[in-house]
């Protein structure tokens, strides 16, 4: 089969097979898994050497590392460490000696390879639980908090993981570089990361176009995949060490956004590569095995994963049903068995058993929350936790961040409420960040950016965009995709307030209307009127401009008849003016 309808056969089996399995709340890798059986030799055979494909998309796991790393910023990492290394390491450890303890003395198998499954099975599949436990509402409960130190703390293990397995290889190598150059090569790595990439990415924002920083970003991971390869050591790990040094950068959300799509992609082909090379014949010659190990791998991590919970003072129902959120075998363990196989440490027998077991434990995952929330009514009466005090997500987006933006910011910083804000102009963000601003390189007009940068999470947005046809597009999208974020937007003038008006948005700031009216009140003031006077005109127009406007987007005017009514309402003003007056001097008549 050409590439071009091998192509065509992956994007059809994405197509059909992703929707079902989601429909079913059973996830999307096990729908890429199953569409990798379907079409693979096991079944149709419409695809050939999955073996081929599965090398070339290992590049999706490269992708899927670097923005882990990405994601990655020393603060969280920090302000977690105690969940991280009590819960998460505890976990791992635990749930690693256990099925370690099984292969080598019931198994009987060797140490070094119960030790490599052991380690492999440890690891939980990251977008699997995050996926319930954000459809079941306890991602930021404190139950869900501990579930997620573990999946950290299995994301950073992977490498060290990966790393084990290809020091134990036993496939004999004379080309492998010394010591040394690994070691020189990781430094290099370091120093680039930290010196180089920023300038670099500057540069590319300042002159080039969007698909030149796709373009940058692919580069990126690919030059420091490509030469951790070089040096013998895994592609992973350098992808894994660029989005760390990256992790605390302006262009992180940029960055994420422009790597997404080729690692969506590329991560799907690799779980459809890997149905594809699915033993399923040890299913149908051993059946008993390969269930009752999937099960028993289940029962294992709940049971481990429950006790630690309970240590932890969580609740049995909350304990049971993050347990059985975590229980499967992880993504990475196809990753691990693939190179522990190809490196000699397993017998390929032993890696298609422990890769097909993992991929039922996934199957079994879903189902057995459901019937645990249907069991103890939990999905339907959730437990009610205060979330509100620990939030991880800024709940506010200032887009652009001029002059009218930072005054915001500095006022939501002094009071320790977090923001994201988002800027195009790369110098600037570079100048604001010696004052201690957070800002992160991006078009916030882009969708798929403000979902990077956290808009599913926002309560509020300020859009302070200084382009006015980026300004409308923005606020386009989000009354669209969010409508029930609220917005506060910038006008730079009376034209752009009225966009904002028709597209129902109330909270409106026209940007030196307020300046002009405290100017125009100084001015009468040292003109010779007194301060109520003064005072009391300023309201006058204010109230009259405000109705004008309201007139001019109510009436959906063109600009002709803007011009015409602007033309009457300074006679209207006028005569306001004018009664204002004689009422006024009344009034003092009056009290002579």
């Amino acid at each position: 089969m050409s590439l071009l309808a091998s192509g065509m056969v992956f994007l059809a089996a994405t197509v059909v097979a992703i929707p079902i399995f989601k429909k079913l709340k059973l996830g999307a890798i096990l729908g890429y898994l199953v569409a990798g059986v379907i079409i693979g030799p096991a079944v149709m055979n419409w695809v050939n050497h999955p073996d081929i494909i599965l090398h070339f998309a290992e590049l999706g796991v490269v992708f899927l590392l670097f923005v882990i790393g990405l994601e990655l910023e020393p603060e969280k990492l920090w302000k977690m460490r105690q969940q991280i290394l009590l819960s998460g390491g505890g976990q791992l450890l635990t749930s690693a000696v256990i099925i370690t303890t099984i292969m080598h003395l019931i198994l009987s198998y060797s140490l070094i390879t119960s030790v490599v499954v052991g380690l492999a099975l440890a690891l939980s599949s990251t977008a699997f639980a995050l996926q319930l436990m954000a459809e079941y509402k306890v991602l930021k409960a404190p139950p869900g908090k501990q579930g997620f130190a573990m999946l950290l703390m299995q994301d950073l293990a992977v490498i060290p993981i990966l790393l084990l397995v290809e020091g134990l290889s036993t496939n004999t190598d004379n080309t492998s570089p010394a010591w040394w150059v690994s070691v020189g090569v990781i430094g290099l790595v370091l120093i680039i990361g930290r010196y180089f990439i920023n300038p670099f990415l500057r540069l590319i924002s300042n002159y080039g176009s969007t698909e030149v920083m796709t373009s940058a970003a692919l580069l990126i991971v690919m030059a420091t995949a490509l030469g951790m390869q070089e040096a013998g050591l895994s592609m992973g790990m350098g992808a894994f060490i660029a989005g760390i040094l990256l992790a605390n950068s302006s262009f992180r959300h940029q960055l994420e956004t422009e790597i997404e799509p080729f690692k969506g992609l590329l991560l799907g082909l690799f779980f459809i590569a890997i149905g594809m090379n699915l033993d399923l014949g040890l299913l149908v010659s051993e059946p008993i095995f390969i269930l009752s190990s999937a099960l028993l791998l289940v029962v294992v991590k709940t049971g481990v994963i429950y006790s630690i919970l309970k240590l932890a003072k969580q609740s049995k129902t909350d304990a049971i049903r993050i347990g059985l959120m975590l229980s499967q075998g992880g993504e990475f363990a196809f990753v691990v068995m693939t190179q522990a196989a190809g490196n000699g440490v397993l017998e390929p027998h032993l890696a298609n058993q422990v890769t097909l077991i993992v991929g039922i434990s996934m199957a079994l995952t879903s189902p057995l929350v459901i019937l645990h929330s249907i069991w103890f009514n939990s999905k339907n009466c959730p437990p009610v936790y205060d979330t509100n005090s620990d939030l991880d997500e800024p709940q506010v987006i200032i887009a652009g961040f001029g002059r009218f933006g930072q005054i915001s910011a500095r006022i939501l910083a002094a009071n320790n409420i977090p923001f994201t804000a988002l800027d195009k102009d790369a110098q600037h963000i570079e100048f604001l960040k010696q004052f201690g601003s957070k800002v992160f390189y991006g078009d916030a007009s882009r969708l798929d950016l403000l979902k990077t940068a956290g808009i599913e999470h926002a309560r509020v947005i300020l859009i302070a965009i200084d382009n006015d046809q980026e300004a409308i597009k923005l606020a386009k999208i989000v009354k669209n995709e969010y409508p029930k974020i609220k917005i506060i937007a910038r006008a730079r003038n009376r034209f752009i307030a009225t966009e904002y008006s028709r597209l129902g948005i109330k909270n409106v700031v026209r940007e030196l209307f307020a300046g002009g009216l405290e100017s125009a009140e100084l001015l009468l003031k040292e003109y010779g009127y007194q301060d109520d006077e003064a005072k009391n005109m300023v309201h006058i127009f204010a109230r009259h401009d405000k109705q004008l406007l309201e007139k001019t987007y109510t009436e959906k005017m063109d600009l002709q008849q803007v011009i015409d009514v602007t033309k009457q309402g300074r006679e209207e003003l006028q005569s306001l003016f004018t009664k204002d007056k004689q009422v006024t001097k009344g009034k003092q008549d009056i009290q002579n």
